[in-house]
């Protein structure tokens, strides 16, 4: 039996729902670490970019497709953790 073709705005919506879920997730999470907020969220979005990445390697998704995909949600991680990583940095130690 043949699989439906989800359109791609569908798919778009559905990757900025997971995103969202899991930066939610991720942030509840950094607020409860012994670390600290910055360095905890830091060190979980380092960890969500490995897996968002090894899941699109795994699916193996293409890079600038129409639609959103896993490699789209590695790099919305990566600009959190860039972001995160300058406000670790600028604190006092």
């Amino acid at each position: 039996m043949a699989q439906p073709r989800y359109l791609p705005q569908l798919a778009s919506a559905r990757v900025l729902i997971r995103s969202a879920v899991r930066m939610i997730i991720l942030a509840s999470f950094a607020a409860f670490s012994s670390i600290g907020f910055t360095r905890g969220l830091a060190t979980l979005m380092w960890m969500a970019i490995v897996f968002s990445s090894l899941v699109a390697i795994i699916r193996r998704e293409r890079l600038f497709e129409s639609g959103l995909n896993h490699w789209d949600e590695t790099v919305a991680y990566a600009a959190v953790f860039f972001l995160v990583s300058i406000f670790t940095h600028a604190g006092p130690t």
